[in-house]
């Protein structure tokens, strides 16, 4: 008997319960459970796997203290380029956009591009122009604006580094210009680390499956840099006959071993079951330094969450159990 059943995230990498406050980690469950029962409403109401993982991924994006939609991280030159893809595995058919600008819930925006264009991926201006004909929501730049995100971007400058998902660098006092002009100091510890990628994995009663995944992508990236969200096989992938996954982690990594599809590979051609087969692709970026992890579910509603750091922010509800949130390894 097929069931339905629901996996989220909300980014992983050095998640430690020693550098998180209660109140901080009551905040991201909260935000967590909420994304969840979002898409659970769809999938217990009898919804569609794809209604489902849009809307816990709008609910991470809402969030600010993800790095998606209003929480998305800066770029070098202090703007927001956000990434999102989706993917239906019933049609085997995927929408994805990249360097979208003050659109409000860029995973919306990917699902029209899948259902309204004869296109997988737009990028930059394209992929403004065409929100902007179809009447997509956007938001202005003080929407998108939070201070500790603002704040991350002086401290990667002055480091001359680029930011990952999350990190455990010792607080540093720094000064910096807000929004309105004044001078602000603040402390940037591994409390307010730079959360990372969002995304949804559903089964619904059908046994369809679908995914989707949203970015804000890395503090103080330049050139342009694209990682493994919009790019389906690497950061998104859902096929009826396997499974639908959603990654998270060092985008390269995740682009290099074509994550989201390997685990779906393992499965067709190893004849793995979804648990041996996600194991052991986060298995396989470990062996080439890779961090991060992913969330997968099949067609007989069976969910895995691997991941190789040290820890993710995930969630996930299936048919006759209850909403279980994780943080920690």
């Amino acid at each position: 008997m097929k069931k339905s059943a629901l996996a989220i995230h909300g980014g992983a990498g050095t998640i430690l319960r020693s550098k998180m406050t209660s109140e901080l980690e009551n905040e991201y469950r909260h935000g967590l459970q909420t994304a969840l029962a979002a898409g659970w409403r769809i999938l217990d109401g009898g919804g569609t796997s794809l209604n489902a993982v849009e809307a816990a991924v709008v609910e991470l994006e809402n969030f600010a203290l993800f790095n998606a939609g209003k929480g998305a991280v800066f770029t070098h030159d202090a703007k927001i380029e956000m990434d999102a893809s989706i993917m239906d595995g019933k049609a085997r058919n995927a929408g994805a956009v990249a360097f979208v600008k003050n659109v409000k819930n860029p995973i919306k925006l990917a699902r029209l591009v899948m259902e309204k264009t004869e296109h997988f991926l737009l990028s930059g201006d394209g992929s403004n122009e065409f929100a902007r004909q179809i009447n997509v929501e956007f938001a202005d730049d003080d929407y998108f604006f939070t201070d500790f995100r603002y704040q991350q971007l002086i401290e990667a400058r002055r480091e001359h580094k680029v930011k990952l998902d999350h990190t455990t660098d010792e607080p540093k006092l720094i000064e910096a210009e807000t929004s309105e002009g004044e001078k602000t100091a603040d402390k940037i510890s591994a409390s307010k680390p730079q959360l990372g990628t969002v995304g949804a994995v559903a089964c619904d009663f059908w046994g369809n499956l679908a995914a989707a995944t949203s970015t804000g992508g890395m503090t103080n990236k330049q050139f342009g840099r694209i990682g493994d969200t919009p790019i389906i096989g690497a950061g998104t992938y859902a096929d009826n006959q396997t499974c639908a996954v959603s990654c998270t982690g060092h985008g390269e990594f995740f682009m290099l071993t074509a994550a989201a599809y390997d685990v779906a590979a393992r499965m067709k051609y190893k004849k793995l079951n979804l648990i041996e087969a996600a194991s052991e692709t986060i298995e396989h970026l470990r062996e080439i330094n890779g961090e991060g992890g992913l969330i997968a579910v099949d067609s007989s509603g069976n969910i895995a969450l691997p991941f190789n750091s040290e820890g993710m922010y995930r969630g996930f509800m299936s048919s006759g159990g209850e909403m279980t949130i994780e943080i920690y390894r």
